[in-house]
């Protein structure tokens, strides 16, 4: 496994026993990951997302470019990521979530390399002109077909409109299981699209009716 990422990431890699990378995650590295492409990442649930938004976090921060932000769409969330990235990261670089306070910049976020909170969150720290977001080179946008959503969609989507503008050589990195438009909007985020059908367990169709299952005939292949 030969990539260009800094070698304390690579060994954090091996260590966690990745010898090969899945599908979506080789064509991510080859739409350009490691050398700052926005990319636009749609490929089944538990297909391997997090790893390439890991590589790209550490590509960013471990070779001195800048921080790295890390969107989710709920705080329970934000505390897995975090709990996560820091025991398997927290060694080479400084990881944090964030509150959900709106009202405040923060400044202690100034010391940290990957920042992980909510949309609503990260529009705040902007609003209240947090002095380091200037530096943040990467930003991770998960579950970001959440731009339909009614409630959470017009925020994120004023966020990464803010964010382009703001940041000119920002890397932005959308992830999703589930898009309708993808192509439509890769453009609208200027990124390299990667789309992948592998996932790590096939999904049949079905009917159940006591204990038996009826699978529909293009998955009785699969399903034997």
């Amino acid at each position: 496994m030969h990539i260009d990422l800094p070698k304390p990431a690579h060994d954090v890699l091996e260590k966690e026993g990745i010898v090969s990378f899945r599908p979506s995650q080789q064509k991510a590295l080859d739409a350009g990951l490691l050398n700052g492409k926005s990319l636009l990442i749609c490929t089944p649930t538990a297909s391997g997302k997090t790893l390439i938004a890991e590589m790209a976090a550490m590509k960013t921060i471990l070779e001195g470019k800048g921080k790295a932000i890390y969107i989710v769409p709920l705080l329970a969330l934000a505390s897995e990521k975090n709990r996560e990235f820091k025991r398997k990261y927290g060694h080479l670089c400084k990881i944090t979530q964030t509150s959900s306070d709106l009202d405040t910049t923060d400044p202690y976020l100034a010391e940290y390399d990957l920042i992980i909170c909510t949309a609503e969150k990260l529009d705040s720290l902007i609003r209240h002109h947090a002095p380091w977001i200037s530096f943040v080179r990467l930003v991770i946008i998960d579950e970001i077909h959440l731009l339909n959503d009614v409630d959470r969609g017009p925020t994120l989507e004023i966020l990464i409109t803010i964010m382009k503008k703001l940041l000119k050589n920002v890397q932005l990195l959308g992830l999703s299981a589930t898009i309708g438009n993808p192509q439509e909007l890769s453009q609208w985020l200027e990124a390299n699209l990667v789309v992948d059908t592998w996932r790590p367990v096939p999904l049949k169709r079905g009917t159940i009716f006591g204990n038996e299952i009826t699978f529909l005939p293009e998955d009785e292949k699969t399903a034997n």
